[in-house]
């Protein structure tokens, strides 16, 4: 058996967990940067919706949220990518089986997630145990070789590494072993409730996020009510994690929209020049959403098309693993 080789063109791959609408985070830190990728490299973007299943929904909430999200790729300029739903490429879900059969019980249970979730005494599903494999497999079927993660994602990667490297001792080579990566910068965007905490989805309450279709008035309530702090000195308006989190997140929020802080001294006006800097970003974003929105077939045809290659780059890896196993 040849040893695996990492495609000729670098890849990227991401897949979101359709949960939850799309924030102004997601946008500055993941997705704005994701559409930069793809001028140098081959870049897969998928939603993760098997993955949605680990946990307790409902299904017309979850097909809803799907097309919403994909909607979004889209609206946000991903299409010279490769978009697909991960539960239109079988592969993924038959290589977690294979890579299950090289995993350990002991070594899942040990994964944060289900750690967390099974010390607060909640009734766990098993695939919230065995999810960690799935998202090892989303890795491995594509062979790339770096793979850039966030310190919350360290974990996962190695379990990645580690089931890649026994498998290939055991059965012979036919993953990519990925190293990990320190991903490309993208603007860090807090909570406007709680500057302490990062702009979630799913974690976040309604005041303290931002979301992607929010209209204009709803933009400037939220910034409006934004949590600062009760100094009104002149050098109000700066910079300070520590002592300012909240003004300094919005700072960032400015900046990274275009925004200007340039002889703002008020949090008044503070406010307001967010406002328009988040209504200016999200402008183009959400036309172009309401144009693909009334044309649903659109959206689904360019899906429909990015599953069928990630069908025919994944089932060579599939093919291989399944034969090296003995099936």
């Amino acid at each position: 058996m040849t040893s695996p080789t990492a495609p000729t063109r670098p890849r990227r791959l991401s897949l979101l967990q359709p949960t939850g609408h799309l924030t102004l985070g997601n946008y500055l830190g993941a997705l704005r940067p994701m559409a930069g990728q793809q001028a140098h490299a081959d870049c897969f973007y998928g939603l993760a919706d098997l993955h949605s299943l680990t946990v307790s929904h409902d299904p017309s909430t979850l097909r809803a949220t799907v097309a919403e999200q994909a909607t979004t790729l889209l609206a946000v300029g991903l299409d010279e990518s490769t978009l697909f739903l991960q539960s239109r490429v079988p592969t993924h879900a038959q290589l977690s089986y294979l890579l299950e059969c090289v995993a350990t019980t002991g070594e899942l249970g040990r994964m944060i997630q289900f750690k967390e979730k099974s010390r607060a005494g909640e009734s766990t599903r098993a695939s919230l145990l065995t999810y960690p494999v799935l998202m090892a497999a989303d890795i491995l079927l594509y062979r790339p070789e770096q793979v850039p993660v966030g310190d919350d994602q360290r974990q996962h990667l190695e379990l990645t590494r580690d089931l890649a490297m026994r498998f290939n001792s055991a059965y012979g080579p036919v993953f990519v072993v990925p190293e990990a990566t320190v991903p490309a910068v993208g603007a860090r965007v807090m909570d406007l409730a709680v500057p302490t905490s990062k702009m979630s989805k799913t974690g976040s309450t309604e005041a303290g996020a931002v979301r992607l279709l929010d209209p204009p008035d709803v933009v400037r309530r939220k910034v409006a009510r934004a949590v600062t702090d009760n100094d009104v000195g002149p050098d109000a308006v700066r910079a300070d994690r520590a002592a300012k989190p909240g003004v300094t997140n919005l700072l960032d929020v400015l900046g990274a929209c275009g925004g200007s802080a340039a002889g703002l001294s008020t949090y008044g006006a503070l406010k307001r020049a967010v406002t328009d800097a988040i209504v200016a970003e999200l402008e183009p974003v959400q036309k172009r959403y309401a144009e693909l929105a009334r044309d649903p077939a659109h959206v689904a045809a360019v899906f429909a098309q990015g599953a069928e290659r990630a069908r025919a780059v994944t089932e060579p890896v599939l093919a291989a693993a399944t034969a090296a196993i003995g099936l």
